[in-house]
């Protein structure tokens, strides 16, 4: 009877003497389980599909950095970037996307404002898609911004931050190819 309440493991101590140390059986199967073999393939299976999903999936957690996007994510926040988001439909107007802008390894969290085609230009401060203001919801503070047209490309997207308040040169922004556009973040930040 005692045998299936608790679970046994032989040590040797210093003196060469083998005593045995007496483990309740819930605590054996918290560790390792009922089926010790089963917990290793589990195991096992946990660590592959974290390895497929941080490799294929999802991006490694990125931490928000700068003050480009506010107030919508704020620097410091942690986020994910889906990478299949767009394997059923191209990119959205409003999406928040993680872009690469030069490089592998520099990765930029913008937003979609203007799509393959369009012509794009910002008048006192204001987003014009061929000819028409934009509505902005997410934007909190109106620059004075103003640029001529810009005419995108059958695979060019026109991404900026939400602070308009910061000047347009010191933006990072602008005309980006479809296939620099890594996936869409996948936590709404706030507004």
């Amino acid at each position: 009877m005692e045998s299936m309440l608790y679970s046994t493991r032989n040590q040797t101590n210093m003196g060469g003497q083998t005593s045995s140390i007496r483990f309740p059986r819930w605590v054996q199967t918290v560790v390792i389980g009922r089926r010790p073999g089963w917990t290793l393939v589990r195991l096992g299976l946990l660590i592959i599909g974290a390895f497929v999903i941080f490799n294929f999936v999802l991006t490694p957690p990125v931490r928000v950095t700068g003050i480009s996007m506010l107030p919508t994510y704020h620097t410091g926040q942690i986020n994910f970037i889906n990478r299949i988001a767009y394997l059923r439909h191209e990119p959205r107007r409003g999406d928040v996307i993680g872009v690469r802008f030069s490089g592998e390894s520099r990765l930029l969290m913008k937003r979609i404002v203007a799509l393959p085609g369009e012509t794009i230009a910002f008048a006192d401060g204001f987003i014009l898609i061929n000819g028409q203001p934009l509505d902005e919801p997410y934007v909190k503070m109106r620059s004075d911004w103003n640029h001529a047209p810009i005419q995108l490309g059958p695979n060019d997207y026109y991404v900026v931050g939400d602070n308009r308040s910061m000047a347009f040169e010191d933006h990072t922004q602008g005309k980006v190819d479809r296939r620099r556009i890594v996936g869409r973040i996948l936590f709404h930040g706030s507004s």
